[in-house]
C-alpha cells in the first residue's frame, strides 16, 4: 500500500461520474505495504478504498475483485467491490488498473491476544469454507513456482549461510510439494497475507479482513501457516506464543476440522510461509521500484522466523 501512481482530487472529478458515489470530497495516500497505490477516498456517499495496481493487469484481477465480492455476499467481512455504471469492478486510472471497494469499520489489533487470534481462526476457516464455490481459478503467484524464479536473484546479494539456508529450504519444500502428503492437503482460495495489519477490530470483533490482492489458490494450511507466522509470535525472536497458536488452531478446526494430513504437514507448511516472507522481503529491499511512500520491510525478521520454525517443534495443530 504504498503510492507508486500519484493522483489528486482533479484527477478524479471526472473519472468518479462513473460509480454512484457521488463527488470524490477528500484523497490521502496510504503509506504502508509495498504492492499497489492506495488511498482513503471520502465520496459524497460515504468512506471507501481505492486501489491503482502496479504489478496485477486486467486479466489476472478479476480473481481478486470477484473473490472479495463472492465472500462478501456469503457474509464473510470483507471489502465489497464497488461497480461503475456498467457493472465492472475494475476500470483504468492513469492508464492502470483501478477499483474502489469499500471501508472497513475498527482499527489493527498490532498487540494481538488470544481471543484476537481466536477471532482471526474462526474466519479464516469460514473464508475457506465459503470460497470452496468460487468459480475462478488462479494460482498463488507468490507460490513455489515464484519461489523457484525469485532465489536465483537474490542469492548474489546474501552471505553464505544465507544463501545456504534458502537454497536447503526451497529443496526441502519442492520436496514436499512433489510428495503424496502434500497431495492430500485440501485447496481453495486463500487469503495468503492476512496479517495483522489486514484485519480490522472493533473491540474484541474482528469486523473484517482486507488486502486480498496474493490471493489465489494453494492450500488451506499454508493460508493458517502465514496467519499463524504473524498472529501467533514473538516479533522480536520469531517464536511462536503458543496460547496464541492454540487459540487460532482451535478456533479454525472448530469451524472446519483438520485432516490428518493437515496435521502431519503443520511444522512443514509453517516453514514453507516463512520461506516465502523471507525471500519476498530480500526481493523487494534488493531489487526495490521507486515509489513515493515506499519503505522495504526488514528480510531479518523472517530469517529468524524461519530458522525458529527448523529448530522448535510447533503445538500440535489438533491438541
Amino acid at each position: 500500500m504504498a503510492v507508486f501512481t500519484s493522483v489528486t482530487l482533479d484527477d478524479l472529478s471526472q473519472w468518479i461520474k462513473q460509480f454512484p458515489l457521488g463527488k470524490a470530497l477528500a484523497l490521502k495516500g496510504i503509506a504502508s505495504g509495498i504492492e499497489n497505490s492506495n488511498f482513503f477516498l471520502t465520496t459524497e456517499r460515504g468512506e471507501f478504498v481505492l486501489t491503482i495496481f502496479e504489478n496485477l493487469d486486467f486479466a489476472q484481477l478479476p480473481f481478486y475483485v470477484q473473490l472479495m465480492r463472492h465472500l462478501a455476499e456469503r457474509g464473510v467481512p470483507v471489502p465489497a467491490p464497488v461497480p461503475n455504471d456498467r457493472g465492472e469492478l475494475v476500470v483504468a486510472l492513469h492508464g492502470k488498473p483501478a477499483t474502489i471497494v469499500s471501508k472497513l469499520d475498527g482499527s489493527s489489533q498490532m498487540d494481538p491476544q488470544p481471543v484476537h487470534c481466536a477471532e482471526v481462526g474462526a474466519t479464516l476457516a469460514k473464508m475457506h469454507l465459503a470460497g470452496q464455490d468460487f468459480a475462478l481459478r488462479q494460482p498463488n503467484l507468490r507460490g513455489l513456482d515464484w519461489w523457484i524464479e525469485t532465489v536465483p536473484k537474490v542469492l548474489p546479494f546474501l552471505d553464505a549461510d544465507k544463501a545456504a539456508l534458502l537454497q536447503s529450504e526451497l529443496a526441502f519444500q519442492r520436496a514436499f510439494a512433489g510428495g503424496p502428503v502434500y497431495a492430500e492437503l485440501a485447496h481453495g482460495p486463500v487469503h495468503a497475507d492476512l496479517f495483522r495489519n489486514n484485519v480490522m477490530f472493533v473491540g474484541e470483533r474482528l469486523s473484517g479482513c482486507f488486502d486480498f490482492y496474493f490471493a489465489g489458490w494453494d492450500s488451506w494450511l499454508f493460508d493458517i501457516a502465514v496467519t499463524a507466522n504473524d498472529w501467533c509470535i514473538d516479533l522480536d525472536s520469531g517464536r511462536l506464543d503458543h496460547d496464541r497458536v492454540l487459540a487460532l488452531t482451535r478456533a479454525y478446526h472448530a469451524v472446519r476440522p483438520f485432516t490428518d494430513a493437515e496435521a502431519q504437514s503443520w511444522q512443514t507448511m509453517l516453514r514453507a510461509a516463512a520461506l516465502r516472507f523471507w525471500l519476498s522481503r530480500l526481493y523487494d529491499l534488493h531489487r526495490p521500484r521507486e515509489a513515493e511512500m515506499l519503505t522495504p520491510h526488514d528480510p531479518t525478521h523472517f530469517e529468524r522466523v524461519l530458522r525458529e520454525r527448523i529448530a522448535v517443534p510447533a503445538p500440535d495443530l489438533t491438541a
